[in-house]
């Protein structure tokens, strides 16, 4: 095994190597240099202007001096050099051609001398045994080309980074799902969360939560029947076919959130603005809407804002402006005009029943052979609550059908008045606080304090309505002296005294003395002025239950002399 050439290997610190040129296989080769030899040029292998190189192509042209870098022996160019370091000059030869596997031009194969490849630091060694597997680690003798996969690249190291983007990517995109799904979440917990809020808030508004509702309010009358707020108008039906009129209160009770319709037989005893007696179907054709209004005020004591005439034509159109109404109607109708008899009815007896415009009016007008006149009016009061389930409870929505009607008005309401009015019963219909109430009317018009109390005082709030500054006081009368024409004569003499007179019907059995009674403290000088009207003695006044439409009672007993009254 040949020695290295390292400098300093082997103890050898004398021996000093020089770089003299390439083999063909691109290997350095070096030659040693002797100690006492003086120094000489570098060799450049790269130019031809030194004075000593070979020709590495072999282009036959004349060249300096060139070296064997296998050892042949054969005659060189001088100067020349010793492949194993003798450091000797060679004797000159004449030019050959370059033979690079050592052999002679004239001659045969001649036999290869061993040479002795120059190592220099940095550089693989010449080829070494292979080292047996179980030696230790700290001794194996790592070498450049052993690593050459640093420097060459693997054409699988790209699938791998592929691969590894591919995961990074999915990974990335899994989170990415993840976190998208738990916004989502929230999204719709806080939606719903949302939802849920606002719906308890809405039933609380609407007074529908349990124990919360309206209906339990009313039940604790938490707040007087007569500190009630109250928007009342009054509704004539005119039936311009057949003639006739029915009326109706449409009030809309702002505190307790409940609408009602409370139907007015035309029967109900008024007084005429002379002071008179008369019905409430006289009073509509004869006094007209704003007579008939202060009539009703001062009888049940409420105060009326506004008057609608509604003519059978116009509740026609309005049946048809909100698409039809559905009631259940009680009788079968027939159609008015028809000619012959036994004609199908216009209108069917039975639930749920669907009514156009002139099927409503029909029905709303309709009275049968031997009916009473309330049975009439119940049908009115149906197709109105009918009218207002179906209206608009947008006020403006309600204000263009009242606009689209095209009818003409009291003064006192205007359209828009009107329409912001229904928009609120509309909505109450629609949630199912609307209901119709009939005014029990004993046979004579009158009204009977017990009778009248639910809807005059409860429904109308009559007792909370307090009598203006210098206006009339309000006297029920109760005939029960036994003598017919004293309550016309009792009518006359209060009337003329300034005060309102109220009839309050016959009793069924004569009294033995008269009563004059106030509830209100505050009207006690009135009820004392009221006895001295009707030449009673002031004895006869106490405090006690009125009607609820009057300030003072007043019972006719056999005492009651009308004579005596000054």
């Amino acid at each position: 095994m040949n020695d290295r050439y390292d400098a300093g290997y082997g103890g050898d610190q004398d021996n000093q190597y020089e770089l003299v040129g390439y083999d063909e296989y691109g290997r350095p080769v070096y030659r040693q240099v002797a100690p006492q030899q003086a120094p000489q040029q570098p060799y450049d292998p790269y130019t031809q202007q030194q004075g000593y190189g070979y020709d590495p192509y072999a282009t036959g042209q004349q060249q300096p001096p060139a070296y064997d870098p296998y050892g042949t022996g054969r005659q060189q160019y001088a100067p020349s050099y010793d492949p194993y370091g003798a450091g000797t000059a060679q004797p000159a030869a004449p030019a050959a051609p370059y033979d690079p596997y050592g052999q002679s031009a004239s001659s045969g194969q001649q036999p290869r001398v061993a040479e002795q490849t120059a190592h220099i630091p940095q550089q693989a060694g010449p080829a070494e045994p292979e080292r047996d597997d179980t030696e230790a680690p700290a001794e194996r003798d790592y070498r450049t080309e052993q690593f050459a996969f640093v420097e060459q690249p693997d054409g699988d190291s790209e699938d791998v980074i592929d691969w590894l983007n591919f995961t990074e990517n999915r990974t990335e995109r899994r989170e990415e799902a993840k976190r998208r799904a738990r916004s989502r979440l929230v999204a719709l917990v806080v939606a719903l969360a949302l939802v849920a809020v606002g719906g308890v808030g809405y039933l609380w508004y609407a007074g529908k939560l349990p124990g919360l509702s309206k209906s339990g309010a009313k039940k604790g009358t938490a707040t007087a029947a007569g500190a009630q707020n109250r928007d009342v108008i009054v509704v004539h039906l005119h039936n311009t076919a057949k003639g006739g009129t029915s009326t109706a209160l449409l009030v809309d009770n702002t505190t307790t959130k409940q609408g009602t319709t409370v139907l007015l037989p035309n029967s109900l005893s008024l007084t005429d603005d002379t002071g008179n007696a008369t019905t409430l179907a006289k009073s509509v054709d004869d006094d007209g809407s704003s007579g008939t209004r202060d009539a009703l005020d001062t009888v049940l004591g409420t105060n009326i804002e506004g008057t609608w005439r509604l003519d059978t034509p116009y509740l026609q159109n309005l049946v048809d402006l909100v698409g039809n109404i559905d009631i259940d109607t009680d009788a079968d109708v027939p159609d008015p005009s028809a000619k012959k008899k036994g004609s199908a009815p216009l209108v069917h007896r039975g639930k749920d029943q669907t009514l156009s415009g002139r099927m409503a009016v029909a029905y709303a007008t309709y009275r049968a052979s031997g009916e009473a006149e309330n049975a009439q009016l119940e049908r009115f009061g149906q197709v109105m609550q009918g009218v207002l389930r179906k209206m608009s409870s947008d006020p403006s929505g309600a204000t263009t059908t009242v606009q689209t009607l095209a009818q003409i008005l009291d003064p006192s309401l205007t359209d828009k008045d009107l329409g912001t009015f229904l928009a609120k019963l509309a909505d109450l219909a629609k949630e199912g606080d609307y209901k119709t109430a009939l005014l029990p009317v004993q046979n004579d018009g009158t009204l009977s304090a017990q009778a009248s109390a639910s809807v005059v005082k409860d429904v109308l709030g009559g007792t909370a309505k307090s009598p203006d500054q210098g206006s009339a006081v309000r006297v029920s009368v109760q005939n029960a002296s036994g003598v017919k024409d004293n309550t016309e004569k009792t009518r006359v003499t209060l009337v003329n005294g300034g005060f309102t007179f109220i009839d309050g019907g016959t009793s069924a059995s004569a009294s033995a003395t008269s009563k004059v009674v106030y509830s209100d403290t505050a009207d006690k000088d009135n009820a004392t002025e009221v006895a001295k009207t009707l030449g009673l003695p002031t004895s006869s006044v106490s405090k006690g239950q009125t009607g609820a439409n009057a300030d003072v009672s007043v019972v006719l007993g056999k005492d009651y002399k009308p004579s005596s009254a000054s």
